[in-house]
């Protein structure tokens, strides 16, 4: 019973039972330090989110405590994040129509249905859904999202604000705000003095966070100089618990937020997904995937209920929770309990925060996303990611976050149909002194097999490949003149046939036994062999039409082993096709 135990246990019970005494110093510390980050970035990303500061507490206080109980791993800290900000803006704002209690209301809506989202995905182990946001997209959406956010936190910066609603007429609205003298200096210095302070203690690799001293600099020089007049701040916090939020609100709001809730499932689980599996691998552990979905699905839940909004696991303060030694979900439980008595004692500090140094917070975690040197390196590497990521990047900044991550996951599938639609295919030839059958095009020294065509298609077969694999296979047949008596297909490559190839196949066969010329498959995988059968095949491609490799149906064609490969080299993979198949397809 005890080993049976743990699989249906909550992981954070596992982990509580298991608990060892020499975890809890670095666990408290890393939540005291944690907790510095949590207060300011919380806060933050709630403006981003369009919404009032403490509903960024409530984000985070509620998912720590409920993932610290049913989270598969052990340090990964959830709570409001820059990534996330505008999709919940985009969503809730054109909703509220300017009420903040409406605007709560329609967030903790959108928590609850990316919460159910995500959990029934990881009832139904979905987690591999996430694999539809590839690394082209992810490293275009990422920099699109840093520059949004930047961009949105800047006249802030500045002391003022605009009534624009898109990236572009913020960056309109900002210069006309500075072309007609609107800037106030004030907040400026503040806004660039915190930056700075944060840059270089990070710089510098303080134990000191940087945000936590710029933060705390800035609420001391407000107070001492009593400049809270003459200084936008954020304001006094209503001291309190998180509770329900979710009055007022009918099916049409359901209705209206279902496009975005599943956009923001999809994008705040690749990113605790990604971030939780690397965490994991570094501490050598594993995580299930739909485990992690339905437990971030779980947290919220919680927030949405308890009014937050959707919240995700945390780049940033994760690491910063590890750097501090975290061992166990306690770290942020730590945190959780920090947070609730700052709310209920000393809420009113922030009234001395000044808005500038909020937005330089925001600013600083928002240009750790950009990831310029990911971008240069997919242009190195492959045109397509690297246009990928563009268009990503393209959309998400000028049409919105959702219809540009919409897009580019359309762009994606197309490249990789059209990969498919069209992929590598050769004739083979023999190398003198070359064990195998080598690709003709990369081989000019190479020969036909007299009598003998060999192709090789590397794609599985099916209804949008099956014409161009028949009509290639046709014309190398015609290429190669009269003569020929087989064609060989090596079909190691094809690890598929539909319906459609199926009967593609077939009109081949009957293509070339009018012409005298029998196709022998060989190197096909069993399974495909097996799917051949079930479509009735076995009676036309008889057992005597395959074979176990390329150089076995080509000496029993020619009644002869092959002469040239004594005391030769080998191919550095083995002999015949399969290692041919790779070397070309890594070439």
């Amino acid at each position: 019973m005890t080993e049976r135990m743990p699989r249906w246990m909550p992981p954070g019970i596992v982990t509580a039972r298991h608990y060892r005494r020499e975890w809890l110093w670095p666990d408290l510390r890393a939540g005291i330090v944690v907790t510095a980050l949590l207060i300011p970035a919380g806060m933050g990303y709630a403006q981003v989110a369009g919404l009032p500061p403490e509903t960024g507490l409530y984000a985070t206080i509620v998912p720590l405590i409920a993932y610290a109980l049913v989270g598969p791993s052990r340090i990964l800290v959830l709570g409001p994040d820059s990534a996330l900000g505008p999709i919940i803006a985009a969503a809730i704002v054109p909703l509220a129509l300017g009420d903040d209690d409406r605007a709560v209301a329609l967030a903790g809506l959108l928590a609850v249905m990316v919460g159910a989202i995500l959990l029934l995905g990881g009832v139904l182990r979905l987690g591999f859904v996430t694999d539809l946001l590839s690394k082209p997209i992810r490293v275009g959406y990422l920099n699109a999202i840093a520059l949004i956010v930047i961009i949105s936190q800047v006249p802030t910066l500045l002391g003022f604000s605009t009534d624009a609603d898109s990236p572009i007429g913020e960056i309109a609205g900002t210069w006309i705000g500075v072309s007609g003298g609107e800037v106030q200096w004030l907040p400026l210095a503040f806004g660039l003095g915190s930056l700075a302070v944060i840059v270089a203690l990070t710089l510098v690799k303080s134990p000191v966070p940087g945000v936590l001293a710029a933060v705390v600099a800035a609420m001391a020089l407000t107070a001492l100089l009593g400049l809270s007049d003459e200084l936008p701040v954020v304001g006094a916090l209503p001291q309190g618990l998180p509770a329900p939020a979710l009055g007022g609100l009918q099916w049409a709001d359901v209705a209206a937020l279902a496009l975005p809730a599943a956009g923001i499932a999809l994008v705040a689980f690749a990113d605790a997904g990604v971030l939780s599996r690397t965490l994991a691998a570094r501490r050598g552990e594993t995580v299930s995937g739909s485990r992690e979905m339905a437990a971030i699905g779980t947290a919220n839940l919680a927030a949405g209920v308890f009014g937050g909004f959707p919240i995700t696991a945390s780049s940033s303060r994760t690491p910063v929770a590890e750097q501090a030694g975290s061992k166990s979900q306690l770290t942020g439980v730590v945190g959780a309990v920090l947070l609730v008595a700052f709310m209920l004692l000393a809420p009113g500090l922030t009234e001395f925060l000044p808005s500038a140094t909020l937005a330089a917070v925001v600013i600083f975690a928002a240009s750790r996303l950009i990831d310029v040197r990911g971008f240069l390196r997919l242009v190195r590497m492959d045109r397509v990611d690297a246009a990928l990521s563009a268009a990503a990047f393209v959309g998400v900044f000028a049409f919105g976050v959702l219809e540009g991550i919409a897009v580019t996951i359309g762009l994606s599938l197309l490249a990789f149909v059209n990969q498919s639609w069209r992929p590598y295919r050769a004739e083979l030839g023999r190398v003198s002194g070359l064990r195998g059958y080598h690709d003709l095009s990369r081989y000019p020294e190479g020969e036909r097999i007299p009598g003998v065509v060999i192709v090789r298609f590397d794609a599985p077969l099916f209804f949008a490949n099956g014409g161009l694999f028949d009509d290639f296979v046709r014309s190398r047949v015609e290429a190669a003149g009269s003569g020929i008596r087989t064609v060989i297909l090596a079909a190691e490559p094809i690890t598929d046939v539909d319906t459609t190839a199926a009967d593609e196949l077939v009109e081949l066969d009957e293509w070339l036994a009018a012409r005298g010329i029998r196709l022998v498959i060989a190197e096909m995988k069993d399974p495909v062999v097996d799917v051949l059968g079930d479509y009735g095949l076995t009676r036309r491609f008889t057992p005597d039409r395959f074979a176990p490799t390329v150089g076995a149906a080509v000496d029993e064609v020619t009644g002869t082993l092959r002469g040239d490969l004594e005391g030769t080299r080998w191919e550095q993979d083995g002999p015949d096709g399969p290692d041919d198949a790779d070397r070309n397809n890594r070439a």
